[in-house]
């Protein structure tokens, strides 16, 4: 069975970090690109990272830009969010997926074959 699993998730002060992992089981990560998506309360879901095969990072929301890393471990099959300088609003459930692919990476969620369980991302004091 091909799954995500993400952890790291949970409640955060504003200005602090969280590093999510999202560990892959059943398939080799190494041959997906990977996608980060977040759903606050009441609204829609939202691509706002992803990272190609090769390590290369993309960022597609300006609130998130200069705060947000991605990065990959091939070895441990697994692909991590870092998250810092966090706000409020950017508390949200964060999913990863996969998408099969020789290159690039995207946000279209629509282009993503496996999604994880998601995990809660609260950013209060």
């Amino acid at each position: 069975q091909l799954q995500l699993v993400e952890s790291g998730g949970g409640l955060v002060q504003p200005g602090g970090s969280l590093r999510l992992s999202c560990a892959a089981s059943g398939f080799t990560l190494a041959d997906y690109a990977i996608g980060w998506f977040r759903q606050a309360p009441g609204k829609d879901r939202t691509g706002f990272s992803c990272i190609t095969r090769s390590g290369r990072a993309a960022h597609d929301e300006d609130s998130v830009k200069g705060r947000f890393t991605v990065s990959r471990d091939s070895a441990k099959n697994t692909v991590y969010l870092q998250m810092s300088s966090l706000k409020p609003e950017d508390t949200a459930v964060y999913y990863c997926a996969a998408h099969r692919t020789d290159w690039g990476c995207t946000m279209d969620d629509l282009k993503y074959e496996i999604w994880g369980q998601g995990t809660q991302v609260t950013v209060s004091s």
